[in-house]
């Protein structure tokens, strides 16, 4: 094969790279490409894309979505109408029932503040909340734009109502969010994940949840997806879980179908693809099949 279009789910390490003598571009479909060995694939001149930028609208949308139903309780609250318990109480409306928290006012943490952060801050103000962020490298240039003010991450965790993760996952950020760090939480805090799921150390988590360090969480992506449904974070009834949905909208997955085409076309003419990751790889072999 001369091209390879692959999908999160694709193992592309280094063993299968070697024996794929003709291989020339990988294109990912998707934005996060920690599913390919890229280092090794650079020193074998194999040039890999991916789909960064189109899906920032509907990810941050979706985080919006997973806060506001985690904040106020809306899938608890489904399946207290649904499974029939509201009728079996048959109380109709209730001063303490299924009461949730106010996002204005709050303090939203933001860990990553990449293009998806930004929006997500961007939202942040509609809301009338302070917004708070860490980044490996502190944008300045950002903070007066957006209204947001930099903190370390273990003074962020410390300070933030909400804490919400937008990193990529790297050897630096496996674990970010690990036992110690949770312990730094608000005992009201929430935390949401729509990254990665190896960012956040699931088993200190349910500790976390089980032993009330933190008030819930939503997540999108898990450290093993498809989730076991026997996990013990499934348990807990102030956890939402998505199916890793981030980008799942109509418009988002055509946009990005069509920026994987539009990086192997540009390979093909010879041209230097639009979202290369790998920008080291021009100095081993030019673009092309040739």
């Amino acid at each position: 094969m001369d091209a390879l279009a692959t999908l999160l789910t694709d193992k592309i390490d280094c063993n299968l790279l070697q024996q794929a003598k003709k291989l020339r571009i990988i294109a990912q479909y998707a934005v996060g490409y920690d599913n390919i060995d890229v280092e090794c694939a650079t020193r074998l001149g194999i040039y890999v894309t991916n789909t960064p930028g189109v899906l920032t609208e509907a990810t941050a949308e979706l985080t919006w979505a997973l806060l506001m139903a985690v904040a106020r309780r809306i899938v608890e609250a489904d399946h207290f109408v649904r499974w029939g318990e509201w009728w079996r109480l048959r109380t109709g409306w209730h001063p303490k029932m299924m009461l949730g928290v106010e996002l204005k006012g709050k303090t939203l943490g933001i860990i990553g503040l990449g293009r998806i952060g930004s929006r997500v801050a961007e939202i942040a103000k509609a809301f009338g909340m302070k917004v708070i962020y860490y980044d490996r490298n502190r944008r300045e240039d950002l903070e007066k734009k957006l209204g947001v003010e930099y903190r370390d991450l273990d003074t962020l965790l410390q300070e933030a109502d909400i804490v919400t993760i937008h990193v990529p996952l790297t050897k630096e950020t496996y674990h970010m969010i690990n036992e110690e760090r949770l312990k730094k939480m608000k005992r009201s805090a929430l935390l949401i994940n729509t990254a990665r799921g190896a960012v956040i150390d699931t088993e200190a988590l349910a500790k976390a949840l089980r032993e009330g360090w933190i008030a819930g969480a939503g997540l999108d992506v898990h450290e093993s997806e498809p989730l076991d449904p026997n996990h013990p974070i499934t348990a807990f009834k102030n956890v939402v879980l998505l199916p890793h949905i981030g980008s799942a909208t109509y418009e988002t997955r055509h946009r990005m179908a069509e920026l994987v085409a539009e990086n192997l076309i540009a390979f093909y003419k010879g041209e230097i693809p639009p979202t290369l990751v790998n920008k080291d790889v021009v100095k081993v072999r030019k673009p092309g099949f040739g």
